[in-house]
């Protein structure tokens, strides 16, 4: 793996809106949280596509990939971050320069949804040690819950070294309105368990497996798998490797869900797995149809598998997030209901 430099007081962050945009109802939230990046003593850089949009993106695909190969050539950038996902960050990965990116220095990438169709591109064809974690959006410097006030920490680890990061107690059940409370924090009222889903696992008191860690927005990676965009044995896994899948659910109803998760199976994408992180699912709040819901969907796409499938972990659309490097080496441990993952950069 390709680890970017440790992120550190001084470096400089380019923030940029390859998917969504950010419309001026928002800004007043932008504006905070890019004031918190430059108290935290980071040097940004903002970018031109950024502060509208209109049919889901900030700009035309041209110009976003346009700058996003700006920002990803400049060895003076660091860190690029997006405000937040969207839906169609896909259509910036054939516009982009992929033999050029063979020549840069390697940056972080970071943020979750659809960023992460951009992070996966990025690991898989450049071999790039990538960041699935809070948008920027959400890193407002009044927000304390320890997995995301700690991300830039996380980032600070240098190459060869590990973290470790405990599961949260709570989660939030609803995002907050930025254009109504600028300000808000998550709200995390619901209590959060790490839970086991295979029968042979439920009733273990304690659970342990590692592997390279990869994955992201499962509404964009079961169309993406097996293409040059994620195709994780090509740069970020070597062949054989045991893998820690990852993903998150966006959007996708309980059938939808369950289509996507079977159709990566049935393509061999857990053939070397050593496990699967499955995050809360936030998309089955209201889409639920004649008793079929998500914890059906998995599992009945999931549930004969020989590994171990722990699910509402916390990779969501319902915050706290952890901080996980696509490539890294991960630790897993479940141990009577209470989760930890440690990752090595190597």
């Amino acid at each position: 793996m390709l680890y970017p430099s440790p992120i550190k007081l001084g470096s400089r962050i380019a923030v940029t809106a390859f998917s969504s945009g950010v419309p001026s109802i928002y800004h007043p939230r932008l504006d905070i949280v890019l004031e918190g990046l430059m108290t935290r003593g980071f040097d940004v850089v903002e970018g031109q596509c950024l502060r509208e949009n209109h049919l889901h993106v900030s700009a035309p695909a041209q110009e976003r990939a346009k700058e996003l190969m700006a920002f990803l050539c400049d060895d003076s950038i660091d860190v690029i971050m997006a405000p937040w996902g969207g839906e169609v960050a896909m259509d910036v990965l054939p516009l982009m320069d992929w033999q050029r990116l063979e020549t840069v220095k390697p940056k972080w990438l970071m943020g979750f949804s659809d960023i992460s169709t951009v992070l996966s591109a990025i690991s898989s064809k450049l071999g790039w040690a990538t960041c699935h974690c809070t948008n920027l959006m959400q890193l407002g410097l009044n927000q304390q819950d320890s997995l995301t006030s700690n991300v830039f920490t996380y980032l600070a680890t240098p190459a060869g070294s590990e973290f470790v990061q405990s599961a949260a107690t709570h989660y939030e059940p609803q995002h907050a309105d930025y254009s109504k409370h600028p300000n808000a924090v998550f709200n995390l009222t619901e209590a959060s368990c790490w839970k086991a889903l295979n029968p042979k696992f439920i009733n273990v008191s304690a659970l342990e497996f590692s592997g390279r860690l990869v994955g992201g927005c499962l509404d964009t990676h079961m169309v993406l798998f097996g293409t040059d965009y994620f195709t994780p044995y090509n740069r970020l896994i070597n062949q054989f490797e045991p893998t820690v899948y990852y993903f998150e659910n966006a959007e996708l109803s309980a059938t939808q869900y369950f289509r996507a998760l079977q159709s990566l199976k049935f393509k061999g994408a857990f053939t070397h797995a050593a496990g699967i992180l499955i995050g809360r699912n936030i998309a089955a709040e209201g889409k639920q149809g004649e008793g079929y819901d998500d914890l059906m969907a998995l599992n009945q796409a999931l549930g004969d598998l020989e590994i171990p499938v722990l699910y509402d972990v916390d990779i969501s659309h319902q915050a706290p997030n952890l901080t996980i490097i696509n490539g890294a080496m991960a630790n897993v441990k479940l141990i009577n209901g209470m989760g930890e993952i440690s990752q090595k950069l190597i």
